[in-house]
């Protein structure tokens, strides 16, 4: 008899790939000479960030029959992510993602995912229906739902876990994954019924509930049945809504090298903060300055901090 694998506090399903960042700043990518390799892609490092806080964090996705496949999965298990879910594609090649490095807030992001990524062949068949319900945290992201049989496998495992907490829709929309915006807003509208957290910027608010004014877009996912809205707003920080509390936090300044992965830092930490049991205030300033810390960092999965990174600048910050 083998023992069962343990409970994951945090099961996301998504994007995984090879980050391939440059390793000039200021120069476009037809005058970069090198390149630093990284895991990448929301879910994953999502993932990443959530293990860097002492979480068993779990992914739900798919690599190539290559050497990046072998890669990723080697660099998952160096991470602590469970990839138990993550299996050998055969027929698709794993997805590498280019970036420009311009700071402080421009960083153009080139997606190589043609004809298909191997996240988005994620098949009903693949998922362990028992992990998505047990998992303490189950998350998603929106970029999952832009193709089948990913879509429908997303929709399955949502429906699975019954709206049990925390059930965590990740906005995350990328306009090159999606034929149209009205697309991803009917999709949106489905996975919001299951979903007790909802995380995104004020656009990605546009496209999925029509507003960008932050406590308007607050409202609007609360009225579709979530428990928790969180909308990001940039150098403005980050409101968080629930029925009976509103808290809005100021960004943590820092030097930016590469804003791509300060989102998927902040939600790992958000997992962590809610996991503790933490108030909204004390979740929204740790999960700030997670996010701040990668973004003065060129990567995003290796430069995730750990929890003593992020409370040792909290407490400067307090005197």
């Amino acid at each position: 008899m083998t023992d069962a694998p343990p409970l994951l506090d945090l099961l996301a399903i998504g994007r995984l790939g090879v980050d391939l960042y440059p390793l000039q700043d200021g120069v476009g990518l037809e005058d970069v000479q090198t390149f630093g390799k990284y895991l990448g892609g929301s879910a994953a490092n999502v993932t990443v960030a959530a293990a860097r806080h002492g979480l068993r964090a779990g992914l739900v996705s798919r690599v190539g029959d290559d050497p990046f496949g072998r890669y990723l999965h080697r660099e998952l298990d160096t991470l602590g992510v469970d990839r138990r879910h993550v299996p050998v594609d055969p027929h698709l090649k794993t997805p590498v993602t280019f970036c420009e490095i311009f700071p402080p807030d421009h960083f153009p992001i080139y997606f190589y995912r043609e004809p298909k990524a191997p996240d988005l062949n994620v098949e009903p068949d693949d998922l362990d229906l028992t992990a998505v319900r047990s998992s303490r945290i189950f998350w998603v992201t929106v970029t999952g739902l832009s193709q089948e049989p990913s879509r429908e496998s997303h929709h399955v495992a949502l429906a699975a876990r019954g709206r049990t907490s925390h059930t965590v829709v990740d906005l995350d929309y990328r306009p090159t994954f999606w034929p149209e915006p009205g697309e991803a807003t009917a999709q949106i509208a489905r996975v919001l019924e299951h979903a007790t957290v909802a995380v995104g910027n004020r656009e990605e608010c546009e496209v999925a509930v029509g507003e960008t004014e932050p406590v308007r877009a607050a409202d609007a996912l609360l009225d579709r049945g979530v428990e928790l809205a969180v909308v990001k707003q940039g150098p403005k920080g980050v409101l968080a809504r629930t029925a009976d509390e509103t808290v809005e936090v100021p960004p943590y300044p820092v030097d930016v090298v590469n804003g791509l992965g300060a989102g998927d830092a902040f939600g790992g930490a958000l997992c962590h903060g809610l996991l503790s049991g933490w108030g909204l205030e004390r979740m929204l300033r740790f999960a700030n300055v997670a996010g701040a810390i990668v973004a003065g960092r060129r990567e995003c999965s290796t430069a995730m901090p750990v929890t003593a990174e992020v409370e040792a600048i909290l407490q400067e910050v307090r005197g």
